[in-house]
């Protein structure tokens, strides 16, 4: 049987992370038994943040409310990304970036075999590094380190290419009424909301294969 695995996500959320490596334990418990396709779906939470991304501090206290009150929930995400083998490194992070570019390359690696390669790199290139992805050489660097060929990125950034990745995402969100990420759509119709554990992705697998 086949599964399709849609995740709707931006890589500036944590949790996307968490729920991303949830979904790889899930994927592994089945040893084999069924072909899983994964594929990432741009959503921005900040849609109208500048192209050059604005101070992390900042946005984070106009967000929160203050800066401890930040640090009390970057605490919290630490400790889960923990139980995940995930080193989340929110101190070196100085920028909150505009994605736009990242989730246009992600549409590319798309093309090119190599997706799962550049999302993962994306995010420890942002959370565990503190690279700011909105600084196109940088973004270029950590896409190319993933797979992608540094001539085939350029072309794309120097054009309007992958723009109606975002048009058409919308409307897969609004399909499925997404109102926060991570989103999961499995077979376009099982649907997972939130950084679940890998046991409700496996039930949600059984669900899906039982319906086919």
């Amino acid at each position: 049987m086949n599964l399709v695995v849609d995740v709707i996500s931006d890589v500036i959320c944590p949790w996307c992370y968490i729920g991303k490596r949830r979904l790889e334990t899930a994927i592994a418990a089945l040893e084999g038994q069924h072909d899983v396709q994964v594929r990432w779906l741009p959503f921005q939470l900040n849609p109208t943040m500048p192209t050059e991304g604005v101070s992390r501090r900042e946005y984070r206290i106009q967000k929160f409310g203050s800066w401890e009150r930040s640090q009390e929930l970057d605490a919290k995400v630490i400790a889960v990304g923990k139980t995940e083998g995930i080193q989340f490194a929110f101190d070196k992070s100085e920028r909150t970036p505009n994605t736009v570019d990242a989730h246009r390359l992600i549409w590319l690696a798309d093309q090119h075999g190599c997706q799962d390669a550049v999302v993962e790199a994306l995010f420890v290139a942002y959370f565990t590094e503190g690279r700011d992805i909105s600084n196109r050489t940088t973004l270029i660097d950590v896409v190319v380190e993933a797979g992608l060929e540094r001539q085939v990125v350029e072309a794309l950034l120097n054009s309007d290419d992958g723009m109606d990745v975002f048009a058409d995402a919308g409307e897969v969100s609004r399909k499925h009424g997404v109102s926060g990420v991570p989103f999961f759509i499995i077979n376009d119709e099982i649907t997972l909301s939130g950084a679940q554990q890998p046991d409700t992705f496996l039930e949600a697998f059984r669900l899906a294969i039982g319906g086919q």
